[in-house]
């Protein structure tokens, strides 16, 4: 089954929802308008279609591989990085300053979401180099900013992140690694880090580690976390005592090669401090959230190509007459109500996302480029708000969507060789990396919620509000469904948005009890939000004879939504408010 990027969705989103020809009114983006981005997107989508999306089923069959510290990845990766490179698509949303195109966040993710779908293993690197780039540009001097940017941009150097260590995984303040201060500035690193994607390979010529340490004499925990960079090739082109010692065999994303590095065995590993000691967690907090968005995005890439296949096999297999009679004999399985269904969960899950995503880019790109500092400041909350909804629920409605995709093959989705089985494999890392969704949604509940007493969740209502008003206006069949619906979920939002503010500081417990059922259902709301939108675009664009195909497919699609995922809401309202107690009501010796 070949891979189709959905440009004309995406498209979609970004002309009705996200906004696109207001970003590109903002300054420093004046060129990057619908038309701009429709031809990015129609390049994007070749280079995917064609030349990435092929090695997906050969990663996962012929992995990268570790002999005498050396990583070999899987064969055609390196040819397809060099034209990935070469096309400028690593420098996207990058300063131009530094060889990059300048581009917004907003076109930048739906680049980034085809690449994902196309092969999840081979996006990881840019991805990860993408995070680098962006805490360079942030903490970085002049003089670091010069010397690693623009190889990076122009893909001859990639970035890794190094923070996981044996003993301190999700807890950083029980990171190891010591950085020992030496005579001209620089420092060397001793300690070992695990988990590291992308932490050796054959790819490029040299790797930029961003490495969290610990200065001698540095106060306990995360507050004396510094951030150093730890080159493999170090400046004078010598190679730096930071080796590869194995890389995991994994459940799924088998072609990037996730590598434990050793740090300091022969003498010590050249380092330079980025910004100030004990201030490497807040710098790394940009690289984490970078990647905390990729991430979500990630979660949608594997969902299409999950749903892409599933319908492909539905169109073909014929299975049993249909129940209604509409076919004499055995039909394909895409004719059965049951199979319908499953197809459209998957859909309107992945439709609901990218719009929620897509969104929330152009929010980002708002906060950092609009004239306004108020509007700066509101897009910079809404988009923090929403960054733990698009990582949370993105990937964990590509783990539901990956198993439907299983399901609709059958038997055969349990056979590898049908394709299903890989992308369910490889979504379930989705839920874990750069932050478990517990940790996403303890984010959510604390700092995007507690913290400033339910504002921004309650703006947010607010807005929602606004649009059941747009729905009820209309009067449509489709529009007066989706205002009930979404209404009752505003509502269910709001309830528990009372209820960790209220509970937040006394019973504690309660909350975080109900916190990943708190961002599943706060997601849920802001995606079926960004699909009654839709609806409202779609429906006016289908009036005016706009592409009547893809208009009604949109319209449906919400309604679908609104009916079969909104209504969920009420439930996970339920378990949170009023089942808080039995969540935490069972004797530890009684598990």
């Amino acid at each position: 089954m070949s891979y189709r990027a959905p440009v004309k969705d995406m498209l979609f989103v970004m002309k009705e929802l996200a906004g696109i020809e207001a970003v590109a009114a903002l300054p420093g983006f004046e060129d990057a308008g619908l038309d701009t981005a429709a031809a990015v997107l129609e390049e994007s989508a070749r280079l995917c279609e064609d030349v990435i999306a092929p090695l997906n089923w050969e990663g996962d069959r012929n992995p990268s591989s570790f002999k005498d510290g050396i990583v070999t990845t899987t064969p055609g990766f390196k040819g397809a990085f060099r034209q990935y490179a070469e096309g400028g698509w690593q420098g996207l949303q990058h300063p131009a300053d530094f060889g990059g195109q300048g581009l917004p966040k907003l076109i930048h993710a739906a680049c980034s979401e085809m690449v994902n779908a196309a092969n999840l293993s081979f996006a990881l690197c840019p991805l990860l180099t993408d995070g680098a780039i962006e805490a360079l540009l942030t903490a970085g001097s002049d003089e670091q900013k010069a010397r690693y940017i623009p190889k990076m941009v122009d893909g001859s150097w990639t970035g890794s992140m190094n923070l996981t260590e044996p003993q301190a995984g999700s807890d950083l303040s029980q990171v190891r690694t010591r950085a020992e201060p030496q005579p001209d500035g620089s420092y060397k690193l001793f300690g070992t880090k695990i988990f590291i994607t992308y932490g050796e390979h054959d790819l490029a010529e040299n790797i930029v580690h961003l490495v969290l340490a610990r200065v001698a004499g540095a106060p306990e925990g995360v507050k004396g976390i510094s951030l150093f960079i730890c080159p493999k090739l170090m400046p004078d082109g010598s190679r730096n005592d930071v080796h590869c010692v194995s890389i995991e065999h994994k459940l799924g994303i088998k072609a990037s090669p996730t590598a434990v590095l050793q740090y300091g065995d022969h003498g010590g590993a050249w380092a330079e401090l980025i910004g100030q000691e004990n201030r490497g967690l807040e710098y790394m907090f940009i690289m984490m959230n970078a990647a905390r968005f990729g991430v979500g995005v990630q979660g949608i890439a594997v969902a299409d190509r999950a749903y892409q296949r599933a319908v492909a096999y539905a169109r073909d297999r014929v299975q049993s007459r249909p129940v209604d009679g509409s076919v004499a004999g055995p039909a394909p399985i895409i004719h059965h109500p049951d199979v319908r269904r499953m197809l459209m969960t998957m859909r309107a899950h992945t439709e609901g996302c990218r719009a929620m995503a897509l969104v929330g880019a152009a929010a980002f790109d708002a906060a950092h480029a609009h004239p306004d500092a108020e509007v700066r400041k509101q897009n910079q909350a809404f988009y923090e708000f929403l960054v733990p909804l698009i990582k949370g629920l993105s990937t964990e409605m590509s783990l539901d969507v990956a198993s439907l995709g299983v399901q609709v093959h059958g038997g055969m989705g349990f056979i590898e060789e049908t394709g299903a089985a890989q992308h369910l494999r490889d979504a379930k890392i989705l839920s874990i990396y750069e932050g478990t969704t517990a940790i996403q949604a303890n984010d959510l509940a604390g700092r995007k919620t507690g913290r400033d007493g339910g504002a921004v969740a309650r703006a947010i209502a607010g807005q929602i509000e606004a649009t059941e008003g747009e729905l009820k206006a209309r009067g449509s069949t489709a529009c007066t469904a989706m205002a009930a619906h979404l209404g009752a979920a505003r509502r269910a939002f709001l309830d528990v948005v009372d209820f960790v503010v209220a509970q937040g500081r006394g019973n504690p417990n309660a909350v975080y009890a109900g916190s990943v059922p708190y961002l599943v259902l706060a997601g849920t709301v802001v995606a079926g939000w960004q699909m009654a939108r839709a609806l409202l675009a779609a429906e006016t664009r289908l009036a005016a004879g706009d592409d009547a195909a893809f208009m009604q497919a949109k319209i449906t699609v919400a309604r679908f939504y609104g009916d079969h995922i909104l209504v969920r809401c009420g439930a996970l309202r339920d378990s949170i408010v009023d089942g808080a107690e039995s969540a935490t009501a069972l004797p530890l010796e009684a598990f």
